[in-house]
């Protein structure tokens, strides 16, 4: 199947060009289009959904790039999924999900299919192959999440190093002198932009605050409740009087449960934050400050920003960052003294 690069290179113009002529964002010369559209037969450039959008149509239809693996933490994909798909739906836009692991196959496909407006990618990771995919498809693209390499993109995400910042903050303002992260999987910090860019925010932070911070991931792929017991027994050992999380629930739930057992009270001898939590931090027997990571408004401003695109209106390449919000459920206290 002919790709949008090579109708581009038969043409004579740039892949955006070719775009804007297929969609009808923005006005092409006669000339242009007619070498445009020699180039979608002659090449047979999915003639069928090239044929609707040279007459100015849409499918109102998103394809949305989420690989799922046998190591993916199912709740937190499947919040963001759902979340997606209702934002999308408000819009009168379906979905046509791409979940095999070799995510970028897929995403190949559709793209030079023409079947959908815009796709919306997922699961980002620091080298994401999807981040050359939607540079030469010329097809609107936006990541909820952050690569590496993003300077061109449209990116949507919560500003994790802000909330970060405002956890360390809320603990030094406390008093603490001596804190921990636990953090994901180790497979999360390889394979994702946003647990690194917390780790390093934390560490940073508490640099500058004067503080003492120490950093583990909760395991190899998976939740290693041995592992992190451990943690929590180090980190004790150690003196330290507040913990960062920055992990899924069931995490948060096993640090709980050893601090009880290690006689430690939260909050009067241990205070603890999480941060980027997608779960309820609330409903937990021992309720937990956090600052959330709200799938909802995530999805939302990158549907928001897809119809903008697609409808040929700027939109600002770059980070578009949700500020955190900060929810006091009482965990966080004066530090003990020593």
């Amino acid at each position: 199947m002919a790709k949008i690069d090579e109708v581009a290179r038969a043409a004579g113009v740039s892949i955006s060009t070719v775009s804007y002529a297929l969609s009808g964002k923005r006005p092409v010369s006669a000339e242009t289009r007619r070498r445009i559209q020699a180039a979608v037969h002659e090449l047979g450039y999915s003639p069928n959904a090239g044929a609707r959008m040279l007459a100015g149509s849409q499918t109102n239809i998103f394809a949305l790039s989420e690989p799922l693996r046998a190591d993916s933490h199912a709740p937190s994909h499947m919040a963001f999924m759902h979340a997606m798909t209702v934002a999308a739906r408000r819009k009168d836009y379906d979905m046509l999900l791409l979940t095999d692991e070799d995510a970028s196959a897929g995403m190949k496909r559709v793209a030079a299919s023409g079947l959908v407006d815009a796709i919306l990618v997922l699961d980002v990771a620091p080298d994401d192959p999807r981040v050359e995919i939607a540079r030469s498809s010329g097809m609107p693209t936006l990541f909820v999440g952050i690569p590496n390499d993003h300077d061109d993109l449209v990116c949507v995400d919560l500003d994790f190093e802000r909330a970060a910042i405002d956890a360390v903050d809320r603990l030094a303002d406390a008093g603490h002198r001596e804190i921990g992260l636990i953090g994901g999987s180790r497979r999360a910090y390889e394979k994702s932009n946003f647990p690194p860019r917390v780790r390093s925010a934390v560490t940073d932070r508490a640099t500058e605050r004067g503080m003492n911070a120490r950093a583990v991931a909760s395991g190899e792929v998976v939740t290693d409740r041995a592992h992190v017991r451990a943690s929590v027994r180090e980190f004790v050992a150690a003196g330290v009087t507040g913990i960062v999380l920055h992990a899924p629930e069931e995490v948060l739930q096993v640090v709980l449960v050893e601090l009880a057992a290690l006689g430690k009270s939260v909050p009067d001898d241990v205070s603890i934050v999480s941060v980027g939590s997608s779960f309820d931090t609330d409903t937990l027997p021992t309720p937990v400050d956090s600052i959330p990571l709200v799938p909802q408004s995530s999805c939302e401003l990158a549907v928001d920003l897809a119809i903008e695109l697609i409808a040929g209106r700027p939109v600002a390449s770059g980070l578009h960052l949700i500020p955190p919000t900060y929810l006091d459920r009482g965990s966080v206290a004066a530090a003990p003294s020593a």
